[in-house]
């Protein structure tokens, strides 16, 4: 029987979250990690640094953030639907390409009607991508306002998303977080659907087992979520895995049955003693695959979470954008911050603990030492603190300075 901490440890561990780095982040741990992890969401709020640069900071440490731009920009990665706008290896083309081949059946992302209406256009912009090389939407003028006088998304804007979600053109780089659009056919000029692609039911095989490699300990029913499948017929799936002793049934406190991927099978009888040990303490994006399952996240680590920067102001719990806190293998807090660039500030407008945790000392070092990397990270010099728990942070209320070295 594996206790539940070892369970969230083993989870940890295939995520790259078990304990801090032991060496300096070299640009291609990039690429490494995004493997490991499967997928890397993509978001683009900035109040802190963007979602996809502090996923990788809470495994990598302090790192250039223009590694990732760069690995993408090298075709290490490509962005694509996968968990919701991903970046992914670009050796994965093959696990979506049955999803721009059917771009109808991707809902929202792809409006065929607009795309059929525009038809004469969309094919004078692929021309002009053809004759004039990569694009960004911003290169096109708006032609004009709307009448709720919000802008609207210009037309070359809604014509270059159809065109992502239909696979026809990919992209190649991102410029102050913009997209940089360039012809599939110029990006991949080797590939050959008839040959290349995979079905979708044999995609979605690779699919659910990336998710089971990285989720490294796993109920059934949380390794849909990951490439967001429709919930697939799983029994019979699992049983041909374990028959080819790719996971192993493992019994765990509270939660039952759950399976280990068998990459993890060194470190199984190490958990079962209870000396697989977390030391990590990470301040996680609100998009980290630890989370971003909101009921995996309940279950497994106790914590209720939900996003609020959608909600009105009036009407949030916690906050705009507030951030889980890792704790030696416990969601031990979360908090609300804003980074001010031009002063070099962080500010923590709030900082909760979760039922349970108590302010110890050996807490409170390992959050203050996991907020102090985030802003320095962030060319952050002071931390600035509001709304603290009661017996937290006694002799530093008000923030600290920060050493920049």
């Amino acid at each position: 029987m594996l206790s539940l901490h070892a369970a969230r440890c083993l989870h940890l561990a295939a995520q790259g979250l078990l304990t801090k780095p032991r060496r300096h982040a070299q640009p291609d741990d990039i690429l490494r990690i995004i493997r490991q992890m499967s997928l890397l969401q993509i978001d683009t709020i900035n109040i802190v640094a963007r979602s996809p640069y502090l996923v990788l900071f809470s495994r990598l440490g302090n790192y250039p953030q223009v590694w990732l731009d760069d690995a993408l920009r090298r075709g290490e990665l490509m962005e694509y639907w996968a968990h919701e706008a991903c970046f992914l290896p670009r050796s994965d083309f093959s696990l979506v390409r049955h999803r721009m081949l059917a771009p109808e059946n991707m809902g929202w992302k792809y409006r065929q009607t607009w795309m059929e209406e525009n038809v004469d256009e969309i094919e004078q912009l692929i021309a002009h991508i053809q004759a004039q090389g990569p694009v960004r939407s911003a290169d096109f003028a708006h032609p004009r306002k709307g009448a709720s006088g919000w802008w609207e998304w210009k037309p070359h804007k809604r014509h270059l998303e159809g065109l992502f979600t239909a696979g026809k053109v990919m992209v190649i780089e991102r410029r102050n977080f913009q997209r940089v659009y360039d012809l599939t056919s110029r990006v991949l000029p080797h590939w050959d659907d008839a040959r290349d692609a995979l079905s979708q039911s044999a995609a979605e095989e690779v699919m659910l087992q990336n998710s089971a490699r990285s989720l490294g300990i796993f109920r059934p029913q949380w390794l849909a979520d990951y490439y967001r499948l429709r919930q697939p017929a799983l029994t019979a799936l699992l049983t041909r895995w374990q028959d080819e002793a790719q996971i192993v049934a493992v019994e765990v406190e509270t939660l039952g049955t759950l399976w280990l991927h068998t990459d993890l099978l060194p470190l199984l009888p190490i958990a079962k003693e209870g000396k697989l040990k977390a030391t990590h303490s990470a301040v996680l994006s609100p998009f980290d695959p630890v989370v971003w399952d909101r009921k995996r996240a309940e279950q497994l680590f106790s914590f209720s979470y939900r996003l609020e920067c959608y909600t009105p102001a009036s009407k949030r719990k916690y906050g705009y954008f507030v951030l889980p806190l890792l704790h030696q293998g416990r969601l031990a807090g979360r908090m609300d911050c804003k980074m001010h660039r031009k002063e070099g500030v962080l500010e923590v407008i709030a900082l909760w603990l979760e039922d349970g945790e108590s302010a110890s000392r050996t807490l409170e070092r390992g959050l203050k030492t996991a907020i102090d990397d985030f802003a320095r990270w962030q060319g952050a010099t002071r931390i600035q603190m509001g709304l603290l728990p009661e017996k937290l942070f006694m002799h530093q209320r008000s923030g600290w300075e920060i050493d920049v070295a």
